[in-house]
């Protein structure tokens, strides 16, 4: 059973461990392998958007649901990350820095179930390939909203600094979209 207060502390707890990332690892892992309960406990998603569970200096808890086919642009955390898919599927483009912006290096589809680390220094940009939502818990080690980071153009893959409010604006877009779907066709 899938309760968030107790999966907050839990993380929370974890963040004393000789390995914190690893230890949320397998809290977030352990709460994806069945959808249900988070459902249950979170309810089901209708849009897409980023919905604070926890916000601290030291822990952030996410539950981020993808709209149908969005993407997200090229980013960073700096800080170590655990994304836990529930709901759903993501594709991940991870990158390196290289003269005048990114140079792209791997892919790596995130599906339901899956619980994946991501460390400090990634930068990556992700797409929701599907005509549904996806939703994922995203548990991060510091304060995600306030951590100053960076993100790239993604058509000049020129680095700015991260701004919340473009993220945010990407989110309401694809609801805009999603609003405008013929209900049948959502998935």
């Amino acid at each position: 059973m899938f309760e968030t207060a107790r999966f907050i502390e839990e993380s929370r707890e974890a963040l004393r461990d000789t390995d914190p990332q690893a230890a949320v690892r397998e809290l977030v892992a352990s709460a994806v392998a069945q959808p249900g309960p988070i459902l249950r406990a979170l309810g089901e998603p209708t849009l897409a958007g980023v919905h604070t569970l926890h916000k601290s200096p030291e822990l952030t808890v996410l539950n981020l649901v993808w709209g149908p086919q969005m993407d997200l642009h090229p980013h960073d955390h700096r800080m170590w990350a655990v994304i836990g898919i529930y709901g759903g599927r993501e594709d991940n483009t991870f990158w390196s820095r290289a003269a005048g912006g990114l140079t792209r290096q791997r892919m790596k589809t995130l599906e339901q179930g899956d619980a994946v680390p991501l460390g400090e220094k990634v930068i990556h940009s992700v797409r929701n390939p599907l005509q549904q939502l996806t939703a994922a818990l995203h548990v991060y080690g510091g304060n995600f909203f306030e951590t100053p980071r960076s993100e790239w153009d993604v058509h000049t893959l020129e680095e700015h600094p991260y701004s919340v409010q473009h993220t945010m604006d990407a989110f309401e877009a694809s609801n805009a979209q999603l609003r405008a779907m013929p209900a049948g066709s959502r998935g």
